[in-house]
């Protein structure tokens, strides 16, 4: 079933030009079909605030659940903001004040860019412990992505991800490793996922704490995993939510930061995300800055008109099967009104042992 347009928030008219099924939230008000309120925790910087909300939204409104979404994006006011980026929160966010009046059914935190070396050392690291504390008592299940699952693994679990060393980045080949768990049900047994990181928690670093391990890939390591009652906690290590062009864009972006001094190296291609004919297209560019470079000539623009219908996506199908799954076991456990957590002895003063 389709997203409800509820704000005028600039994602849904986006998502209708490509094709997608949105309801005016007065059509909505008519429908006697089962509402899911479904908060988005976007903590992404300004230049990719808008691209995530899409990413996020389009899985949960491709969802085929009998159910009408509501998305409530909100963020944290302590990442910091260019102006541009503030006023898009102050005009279509939420606060986290209004998110925990209202409530919610699930909840999607989204990765996040870090300057320190410990995770505890970001701004975002108690407004997000707080978040993460109120989820756990009061949402059916949370969906961390990537940074998130990092952060909730320092802090729950006491484990800290590790430098992998080089950036891994990339679309990679990943298997199911437990095909009788119900977020993977109906799901391929091997399937792609797009990973943009240097850093990485381990399967033993997860099952250290009798969490769950999902998906996996020889190359990248875990990719979802799930808590020990199977579904409060959701952990993504991948991107299974992006575009087509989303690797493309950051490779752009890499590729300016060489030719305006901020890296010392040319960036490598994605690995297995680039088609020969379009690996050849971009070698070629990269010939031309150097020689322009040399010369101290501007650079030339990357020719994304002739990559565009170029680029495959291998992983779109299957990240909605997943994330199709996780909706719809949402939808029956708030359906039956069982939203509150099996314990295991934790302190409910402090549900994830954020502060311990």
């Amino acid at each position: 079933m389709p997203l409800v347009a509820h704000t005028d928030l600039p994602a849904f008219s986006r998502l209708r030009e490509e094709g997608g099924t949105v309801l005016p939230s007065d059509y909505a008000l008519h429908q006697d079909i089962r509402a899911l309120h479904i908060g988005l925790l976007n903590m992404m910087p300004d230049a990719a605030l808008a691209a995530t909300e899409r990413q996020f939204f389009r899985l949960v409104g491709e969802s085929n659940q009998i159910a009408q979404f509501y998305v409530h994006p909100f963020t944290l006011r302590e990442l910091p903001r260019g102006p541009g980026g503030q006023a898009h929160v102050e005009q279509y966010y939420e606060t986290f004040e209004t998110i925990k009046q209202s409530g919610l059914d699930a909840l999607i935190i989204t990765g996040a860019n870090v300057n320190q070396p410990d995770l505890a050392m970001e701004p975002f690291w108690e407004p997000l412990a707080e978040v993460v504390d109120w989820a756990w008592n009061n949402v059916t299940s949370t969906l961390c992505s990537c940074l998130a699952t990092h952060a909730v693994m320092q802090a729950r679990y006491g484990e800290r991800r590790r430098h992998r060393g080089a950036k891994l980045w990339g679309v990679f080949d990943h298997r199911v490793v437990d095909r009788g768990h119900p977020l993977v049900a109906g799901v391929n047994t091997r399937f792609d996922v797009p990973h943009s990181r240097f850093n990485d928690v381990s399967r033993e670093q997860f099952e250290r704490h009798e969490l769950k391990v999902l998906v996996e890939s020889e190359r990248a390591g875990v990719h979802l995993a799930v808590s020990r009652d199977g579904f409060r906690m959701v952990f993504f290590q991948g991107h299974p939510e992006y575009d087509s062009i989303s690797l493309l864009k950051e490779y752009k972006r890499e590729v300016g930061r060489f030719v305006n001094g901020e890296r010392e190296d040319f960036p490598p291609l994605p690995e297995n995300y680039l088609a020969p004919q379009a690996a050849a297209i971009l070698d070629e560019h990269r010939e031309r800055i150097e020689q322009a470079l040399q010369r101290r000539a501007p650079a030339p623009q990357m020719p994304e008109a002739l990559l565009l219908n170029r680029l495959d996506n291998t992983w779109h199908d299957s990240a909605l099967a997943v994330v199709n799954n996780w909706i719809g076991n949402v939808y029956q456990l708030t359906h039956h009104d069982r939203r509150i957590p099996f314990r295991h002895g934790i302190d409910p003063a402090d549900p994830l042992g954020w502060r311990r």
